[in-house]
């Protein structure tokens, strides 16, 4: 495996990304990893915060030197993968797990967040997943849309080498294997969407990893960017 080395890990750092992205433009190699215990300053998705309590979430980000088109998409289906049968994928790489037996996926257990500077030839994929998370320790607001594995801290080790496995191995596939995969875990597919442009109800995947929405009046849209939700149409 060639995903996880150097590994760099430090009590706290202010976001495992930003530490990345320096190591990265400092000619840092493919596969190096940084992990820590808590971020100050954790990002997600849209510009939010990730929060977990100390030493309760796994939290680490991957310098990958010439990342797939699809980096997001590749993102989520190996954190899925990692996590279990159950996990689910909310586009573009959210993970859920579903509230209770039998209920549809609806918490999210993992997040990920891609960024890189293409012109330079690098990524750094940024991973949480809530490992050993105690929901009742979110802030309240989380409450209702969090989900965690349920371990312990130590698990967090067992996790991530799953994780950087399941990785390496979604990197490598060609677009087509890689949409096939996604599709089986599609958490939104027939679901009623909102998002800022209107409503609709999701349809999966187009061969650019959009978002294809059906819309109330027969028409249809393909989002390649931007937050959607869950919603009545």
């Amino acid at each position: 495996m060639t995903l996880g080395s150097p590994h760099l890990h430090a009590a706290t750092l202010a976001s495992t990304s930003d530490r990345a992205r320096e190591l990265a433009a400092a000619g840092a190699p493919h596969g190096t990893l940084v992990t820590a215990d808590v971020q100050t300053a954790g990002r997600g998705r849209q510009g939010r915060r990730w929060e977990a309590p100390a030493g309760s979430a796994l939290l680490c980000s991957i310098v990958l030197r010439d990342p797939p088109e699809l980096l997001p998409l590749a993102g989520g289906l190996a954190v899925a993968r990692a996590i279990g049968d159950g996990a689910r994928i909310k586009w573009p790489n959210d993970v859920l797990l579903p509230a209770g037996p039998g209920a549809a996926p609806g918490r999210k257990v993992a997040g990920i967040l891609a960024e890189g500077r293409p012109q330079d030839g690098w990524a750094v994929i940024g991973i949480g997943v809530n490992v050993a998370v105690r929901l009742e320790d979110l802030p309240p607001e989380l409450h209702d849309t969090a989900a965690t594995l349920g371990l312990t801290p130590a698990d967090r080790a067992i996790v991530l080498e799953r994780i950087l496995r399941e990785l390496e191995s979604a990197i490598t596939l060609d677009t087509a294997a890689l949409l096939a995969a996604y599709r089986e875990r599609d958490a939104l597919r027939g679901r009623a969407i909102t998002w800022s442009g209107g409503t609709g109800v999701a349809a999966g995947i187009d061969g650019s990893g959009r978002l294809v929405l059906d819309l109330p009046d027969g028409g249809h849209v393909a989002l390649d960017a931007g937050e959607v939700h869950l919603g009545r149409v």
